[in-house]
């Protein structure tokens, strides 16, 4: 009501319907970047690109860059350009031997390539070099890989992710996602729950990057 009642007096306000309508979703795309983080980002894909043209001339001008490499690879798998990714992953791979992230970003690469034994096995050895590389994130990443094959390892991926995050709306949702999948509505609907519990518990400072998370559960519990 609210809504429909703010259009029609943008369309008296400016004229026209289209233009009205065309405000309203500004506004709630404005908000949402704000408060939420639904939506994706317009700018994002434009700053990505241009930061891949920087590093591929500063790797032009220094081949032995490995830390620009690095980088690159990690943008290139953001952009689906997995072939090229792995390229360079592979060339820099006795630089980083030791690193938990970059074992990651091997094994994500392997996996989107459907080497899926292979990018397992870089992303575990990366979760054996720290458990909570980049905040736990590759258990989810296995976790989707088997959403829809293995069901029971699923669970147990999402499982460990929540183990780190114990606190987390986000992993409540996506366990409830996984229950989704599996067909158990009232697993599904307790973890939404939980995941709705969870964010109105956190202080202010962590709402920000969990809302969206809540939000989704509101949603699918709505659905």
């Amino acid at each position: 009501m609210i809504k429909f009642i703010s259009f029609m007096f943008l369309w008296r306000l400016v004229g026209n319907p289209f233009i009205a309508l065309i405000i309203i979703l500004a506004v709630v795309y404005f908000l949402d970047r704000r408060y939420v983080g639904v939506f994706p980002s317009f700018t994002k894909p434009y700053k990505r690109m241009k930061r891949i043209s920087t590093l591929r001339r500063e790797i032009l001008m220094n081949r032995n860059d490995v830390t620009s490499k690095h980088e690159l690879a990690r943008l290139l798998i953001e952009r689906k350009k997995y072939l090229e990714a792995l390229e360079l992953l592979d060339s820099i791979q006795v630089q980083f031997d030791h690193s938990a992230e970059y074992w990651d970003d091997l094994g994500t690469v392997n996996l989107r390539l459907g080497h899926v034994q292979k990018g397992e096995e870089f992303i575990l050895k990366a979760l054996g070099i720290n458990p909570r590389v980049k905040y736990g994130q590759p258990y989810l990443r296995l976790a989707g890989i088997y959403q829809h094959t293995d069901q029971k390892k699923a669970e147990q991926y999402v499982r460990a992710f929540q183990d780190i995050h114990s606190s987390s709306s986000e992993a409540s949702y996506l366990l409830g996602m996984m229950y989704k999948e599996m067909s158990r509505k009232q697993e599904a609907n307790e973890a939404f729950r939980e995941s709705i519990d969870i964010y109105r518990s956190l202080p202010k400072y962590k709402k920000r990057q969990e809302r969206k998370w809540a939000v989704r559960s509101i949603l699918r519990k709505m659905s």
